[in-house]
């Protein structure tokens, strides 16, 4: 019997990893888990000071790492981060997306300027990275990895998320149509949709014992989120173990979307 090489199944060593909003709770993840796999690491996002920080850390680590400042809803500067990152490393093969924002409000009383920063950020950012990062895969010939970054929220609504959850469905419908568009190219285009995990920004509602214990109601798995639970995933969507997926929207919530 022939048994599959599952010692190359997951393995990144080498590949050339572009992650956008990288100083936050979902990038620091993306950006550890892709430097422990042994792949090279561009990291951007608007504050130098937290890029130069986390480039830094991850170079003493011994990883290959850099860092370019833009803003992901900027073109220029989206062009500019991509420009960065081929001349760095001589090309693109994974693109993770983790930029993104939420800013609570009903509609009605919601300013257009949220709505827009809500909008730019979580779907224009998004669109104009793939875009990008497109060209550069398509011209290289030999495919790549493009992991977007959606919600739970882009699949169910919720009062006063009516922006976040608009554009997060934005995101699934990009991913699912780049994912008909550059198959082929050998370009799998996938998408997590997770749930609450634990961050500096979330992590009050593990605090707050009532949120907490209400929250969990609807979650199967009878907790919310690590960052651990998010490491085996981001490998498997890198690397190729998932060669026949794409245009996916993979749920990483503990079974709330399922109930």
């Amino acid at each position: 019997m022939e048994l599959p090489d599952t010692t190359k199944v997951f393995d990144i060593k080498g590949k050339v990893a572009l992650i956008t909003g990288a100083t936050g709770g979902f990038g620091t993840i993306a950006c550890k888990t892709m430097a422990a796999a042994g792949a090279k690491v561009m990291v951007t996002g608007r504050s130098e000071d937290k890029l130069k920080i986390l480039a830094d850390d991850l170079k003493s680590s011994g990883v290959e790492a850099a860092y370019s400042v833009g803003s992901p809803e900027n073109y220029e500067d989206v062009k500019k981060v991509v420009s960065d990152t081929v001349a760095a490393f001589g090309g693109i093969n994974i693109l993770i997306t983790a930029a993104g924002v939420n800013i609570f409000g009903n509609i009605a009383e919601q300013s257009i300027d949220d709505w827009e920063t809500i909008m730019k950020a979580n779907y224009n950012g998004t669109y104009l990275y793939c875009k990008e990062v497109g060209k550069v895969m398509i011209e290289q010939g030999h495919g790549g990895k493009v992991i977007n970054v959606s919600s739970a929220r882009g699949n169910l609504g919720m009062a006063g998320y009516t922006a976040y959850s608009s554009s997060k469905a934005a995101v699934n419908l990009l991913t699912k149509s780049l994912g008909c568009e550059w198959g082929p190219h050998k370009i799998n285009v996938n998408a997590l949709a997770p749930t609450v995990f634990r961050t500096a920004l979330t992590q009050w509602m593990f605090d707050d014992k009532e949120f907490y214990k209400n929250f969990l109601r609807r979650i199967p798995l009878g907790r919310l989120g690590e960052p651990d639970d998010f490491v085996g995933i981001l490998l498997m969507l890198s690397s190729s173990a998932s060669d026949f997926m794409t245009g996916a929207i993979i749920d990483i919530d503990g079974g709330y979307a399922a109930g």
